[in-house]
């Protein structure tokens, strides 16, 4: 179906200025959804789009006010982009208050969030699975162990090999986007 285009006095068009903050509210939204999916509360989500979108460095009490949330709150959510390496803490400061910035580029975006994500996941898990192996060998061999247990073991135990396996591919691919091998020819030179 074809939107049919009428006449509209420019009384009833918004102003450019407003258009575009109302694209710019609707690609935050989006952006918000999407780091919720990773793990990211939506309202950092909210705070890094507007900080993506703003031609300057931004102190707490600026985002606290864009975002009418508590200092306490804001603070928090500076602290957990910063972690995941979307907002850096620059050097300079501006009436003595610490000033942020968000990283723009989506590629280094993405490169940054995931490898300290995906890296975490691999550390917790083999760091489990290493050290559970050894106990489960040992009750695997031993003698006083009843022979249904050994056998729901070397099940447990091949279903670990299998993991290994799969976090030591993802150690590879986790290495690989850490030093920019997927992005070859797609990253655009830093402006």
């Amino acid at each position: 179906m074809v939107k049919e285009v009428t006449n509209v006095s420019s009384s009833e068009t918004p102003h450019p200025s407003e258009q575009r903050l109302k694209w710019r509210r609707q690609v935050i939204d989006a952006i918000a959804q999407t780091m919720d999916l990773y793990g990211a509360n939506y309202s950092f989500g909210q705070l890094y789009g507007i900080m993506f979108f703003e031609d300057r460095p931004m102190t707490l009490d600026e985002m606290k006010t864009q975002m009418n949330m508590s200092k306490s709150n804001m603070s928090y959510a500076v602290r957990s982009l910063m972690e995941s390496r979307m907002v850096d803490r620059l050097e300079d400061k501006r009436d003595r208050q610490d000033l942020y910035v968000a990283e723009t580029n989506f590629f280094n975006a993405f490169q940054n969030f995931f490898t300290i994500k995906l890296q975490r996941e691999i550390d917790v898990m083999l760091g489990a699975i290493n050290e559970v192996m050894p106990e489960l060998k040992e009750l695997i061999l031993s003698l006083d162990t009843p022979d249904d247990e050994r056998q729901a073991c070397l099940q447990d135990l091949h279903k670990m090999r299998h993991a290994v396996q799969y976090y030591e591919w993802l150690q590879s691919f986790v290495d690989g986007l850490r030093s920019g091998q997927y992005f070859q020819g797609e990253r655009p030179a830093e402006k």
